[in-house]
């Protein structure tokens, strides 16, 4: 809960309140879907400076709904409701809410017309029971739902706000984001843009990073609130004022210093993957990239297939596990893989040399290895990967060792082959005369 009121980057007056979020769903308890919506939900918030101060996971119970929903509008201002808005015997939230509200639901023809369009775009019938997704409140207004059936629910008496969303991920999220964000925002409930500056790093440890940045943090004393977050990969370091002794300007004057002392550690200002990094990196030197994959699964492909615009630089990538993929695919020859094995720095290196001549790229990435269960041949224990990448410059091969689960070797493994292509690209990138420095990325 924020400490006190503070004015937002922009002066607008953001008032003390308390947030609350209800995640139904027996799915959720039962471990069969993760909660990624605390996740999201927190994350949206805590950018805008706002901390939840509960979560709390429920079954799809009535009784328990309700029991939850009135003891969070008890205690908060905001109460954010997911779940249990779809049309099965087992979505009970609409009902559950309304009659803690005291409010009759009504049917709204504009959300069954909704209902009826989305049908009609899959070529199927309305089902009679998705017609119990067309009830709104008597006093409530209408959240549209442009990826789903189910309409979110807004809700405002006394100061307090009921907002009810849809479960799946691919509707909650840009709802959240373009539709609950802004009308918060509008009531002086959120920040108009981020509560702090977020420095994004990698290739050092959460305490290593704390260290380095002691001579630009400590200096400003209780005024600057420093929080620093561990995740695979790279390690965030979050820099704010709540007291508002410093205002936004200066967090990020601040934020400059850090990412000058970091040097090639610094990945970016604010939120971006290092995979989004190394594409605007690459569409800016107007360089192409191919990746191989035989231990990873196609998740280093999928880093840079998940962006908008990745056939402007992605030239593509291949899959091969077998030992005959690798040789039909890429052109491996199968002599190196006896001599050295299909899980080596040779292997690795040829592996990048054919996906970047037969893909035409100018930037290649390959990674081989054993992600487990089971290690390989030659003493190569589990976690054992290698890396190989190509530049204009040259090729070169590292070899890594993450011992765990088969999945953290996976994601550690294209985590470090992409930090390592975002150096060679801001190395490259402070080389040429022609696209200048790296400052574009502090932007």
């Amino acid at each position: 809960m924020v400490s006190s009121p503070n004015a937002g980057p922009a002066g607008s007056t953001f008032r003390p309140v308390r947030y609350e979020l209800l995640t139904l769903g027996d799915e959720l308890l039962l471990g069969l879907t993760a909660n990624g919506h605390l996740s999201f939900v927190g994350a949206q918030l805590g950018r805008r400076g706002v901390l939840l101060q509960r979560n709390a996971t429920v079954t799809d119970e009535a009784a328990t709904i309700e029991r939850e929903v009135r003891r969070s509008l008890a205690e908060a201002d905001v109460v954010i409701v997911t779940g249990g808005l779809g049309p099965t015997v087992d979505d009970r939230t609409r009902e559950a809410v309304a009659a803690v509200l005291g409010q009759k639901l009504v049917f709204d023809e504009s959300i069954r017309d909704a209902i009826a369009a989305r049908f009609a775009q899959i070529g199927r019938r309305v089902a009679e029971n998705n017609l119990r997704q067309a009830y709104r409140f008597e006093d409530g207004e209408v959240l549209p739902n442009a990826n789903g059936t189910a309409p979110g629910l807004w809700f405002e008496r006394d100061g307090k706000v009921v907002c009810l969303l849809p479960g799946p991920p691919n509707e909650l999220q840009p709802m959240f984001t373009e539709q609950v964000l802004p009308r918060l925002e509008q009531r002086g409930l959120l920040f108009e843009r981020e509560a702090y500056v977020q420095i994004r790093t990698a290739g050092i440890g959460e305490s290593s990073l704390e260290v380095k940045l002691q001579p630009v943090l400590q200096p400003f004393g209780e005024a600057l609130s420093v929080a620093f977050c561990a995740h695979q990969g790279h390690v965030d370091c979050r820099l704010s004022s709540p007291s508002g002794a410093l205002d936004l300007g200066k967090l990020e004057e601040i934020a400059g210093a850090c990412a000058r002392l970091l040097g090639e550690d610094f990945v970016c200002l604010g939120h971006d993957s290092l995979g989004r990094v190394c594409a605007d990196l690459l569409r800016q030197s107007e360089k192409t990239l191919a990746v191989a994959e035989a231990a990873t699964g196609g998740l280093l492909a999928q880093a840079f297939s998940d962006l908008c615009g990745a056939c402007k630089f992605f030239a593509g990538g291949v899959v091969c596990c077998s030992q005959d993929s690798k040789m039909l695919l890429l052109g491996v020859p199968e002599c190196l893989m006896l001599q050295h094995g299909v899980a080596s720095a040779e292997c690795a290196v040829a592996m990048v040399a054919g996906v970047a001549e037969s893909l035409q790229a100018d930037f290649a990435l390959a990674i081989t290895g054993f992600a487990g269960s089971t290690g390989g041949p030659g003493g190569n224990p589990v976690g054992a990967m290698h890396v190989a990448l190509q530049t204009p410059q040259g090729t070169w091969s590292r070899q890594l060792s993450y011992p765990g689960p088969r999945g953290t070797v996976k994601q550690r493994a294209v985590n470090a082959a992409l930090d390592w292509l975002r150096r060679e690209l801001v190395k490259a990138q402070r080389s040429s005369p022609a696209t200048g420095n790296s400052e574009r990325v502090m932007q």
